[in-house]
């Protein structure tokens, strides 16, 4: 792990800083030890585009922290600002956009398959919720 990462028992905390520098990719799953899903932190240049690509299997969600992005999902061009999410079905080309000609642009992506696991959050014992259940 990485300098600046936290690791306790069964947690990890980082910041982007803290998992790399420049553009490009910050490695989250291989830097915080996830095993459950994939998850990358990207630093994009301005005016910069990535490569095309697609999946076999998974299928990914994008969110956009700091700038704003065009997504290109099969030919249909989307803006996304900070905030912004795009889910992205394996088969689906892609590529991302940075549209700033002066800033870089962070997004995250994530990438799974074979779906969703439920709610199984519990509340240790003798703990109670503040404002009550927690609902989906």
């Amino acid at each position: 792990m990485s300098e600046g990462v936290t690791k306790g028992d069964g947690y990890a905390v980082a910041q982007l800083g803290d998992l790399g520098e420049g553009w490009g990719f910050r490695k989250v799953r291989k830097e915080l030890a996830v095993t459950a899903f994939g998850v990358n932190a990207i630093v994009m240049p301005p005016n910069y585009e990535s490569g095309k690509h697609y999946h076999e299997e998974q299928e990914e969600l994008y969110f956009v922290h700091q700038g704003r992005m065009e997504i290109d999902l099969d030919g249909s061009k989307h803006e996304l600002g900070p905030g912004g999410f795009a889910w992205v079905d394996a088969k689906v080309v892609r590529s991302l956009k940075n549209l700033s000609e002066d800033e870089d642009a962070v997004y995250i992506c994530v990438g799974g398959k074979d779906g969703y696991v439920g709610r199984d959050g519990r509340l240790p014992e003798g703990e109670t919720s503040p404002r009550g259940p927690i609902k989906e």
